[in-house]
């Protein structure tokens, strides 16, 4: 059997593992023990499964493999720790994480598809295109990767890398259900999903009751201006958007987190401020605001007005602060490294 033919054994729950280590003939304890070193020890090769004989790992190499991404590019800032990683894939593509360093601990977002079909025209991570969904395997191993290069724990998740992550919707929950590892890994309240939008999958999501933070990429308040920058919002509007945000807080109780990128001349003028407040009012929520990461393809430009913005929605009654710059010296905005990698090439 050749490696492309092999399953990739790190994109299996305990339960699938469990059952692919019965068909071949072993007891499913064996299966415990796979899974402990995949994912506690988090071991590259079969070989290094010492309590396990020999001759049952050469038959586990001959069925399984185990993915491992490669270190294309390791970007370090000289401000504030921030590790920006550019990972190539087996199959020559390659995406980008971001380890960011807070008070609280250590972050890292990860990304989910290779490239993005979204569109939002302030986005360095769709002028390539889309070209795959990731594997479970492919998001655990960012985050493996990272722990194991850096020599820092990771102690939160962020999905806001390359792709949407409800766009790879099946491949993102299983991702979520190994990482947590029925209970026993890190816990989901430690994760936020971050989307344009996608408002059947959020509903779905709500259904799961996985406790994952929602973060909404909104970027404008009347579906006239977040329609000319993010071609989501003529599948799904903003009343439908908000419908589904309400549905997901009334099914999990977690609080909204709204992205709101300011570009200047587009987005942050007191009408636009106005207008977010008139959408968000009275709703349980938190609003980001975002000094936007300026793309060279595109010609938005980062806001001077953050602080008087963030003060007019703030003065209203709606929660909001200004998300801290992190990497500016090594443009750790996802989707950057990755585009400059593919014009290189």
């Amino acid at each position: 059997m050749n490696e492309t033919e092999k399953i990739d054994i790190l994109s299996l729950t305990k339960d699938e593992l469990i059952k692919k280590i019965t068909e071949i003939g072993e007891k499913s304890f064996r299966a415990a023990q796979i899974y402990d070193w995949l994912h506690i020890k988090r071991v590259t090769d079969f070989a290094q499964m010492t309590n396990i004989s020999a001759q049952f790992r050469e038959q586990l190499s001959r069925f399984f493999c185990i993915k491992s991404p490669k270190i294309k590019k390791r970007l370090v800032s000289g401000i504030d720790n921030t590790v920006k990683y550019l990972y190539g894939l087996p199959d020559g593509e390659a995406v980008e994480s971001v380890l960011m360093e807070y008070k609280h601990g250590n972050s890292l977002c990860i990304s989910t598809q290779v490239g993005c079909k979204m569109g939002c025209r302030f986005c360095a991570s769709t002028i390539a295109g889309w070209v795959r969904n990731l594997e479970p395997s492919e998001m655990l191993l960012q985050i493996y990767e990272t722990e194991r290069d850096s020599g820092r724990h990771v102690d939160s998740i962020v999905l806001m890398g390359i792709g949407e992550p409800l766009d790879n919707f099946d491949n993102v929950v299983k991702f979520l259900r190994i990482l947590n590892s029925e209970g026993e890994g890190m816990s989901l309240r430690h994760l936020s999903l971050s989307t344009c939008g996608v408002c059947d999958k959020i509903y779905e999501l709500a259904r799961l009751k996985l406790g994952i933070t929602l973060s909404i990429s909104l970027h404008a308040a009347t579906d006239e201006r977040r329609g000319a920058i993010m071609p989501i919002n003529k599948r799904f509007p903003l009343a439908e958007l908000m419908r589904a945000c309400d549905d997901y807080f009334a099914a999990t109780g977690r609080r909204i987190s709204f992205e709101f990128s300011l570009i200047e001349g587009v987005n942050d003028t007191d009408e636009s401020a106005d207008e977010l407040i008139e959408l968000l009012r009275g709703k349980p929520c938190h609003v980001n605001l975002i000094p936007i990461n300026e793309v060279k393809e595109r010609d938005f430009r980062k806001s001077k007005s953050v602080e008087h913005f963030r003060r007019r929605l703030t003065d209203a009654g709606i929660n909001a602060t200004v998300r801290r710059t992190l990497g500016a010296d090594i443009n750790a905005a996802c989707g950057q490294l990755r585009r400059d990698e593919a014009v290189d090439s």
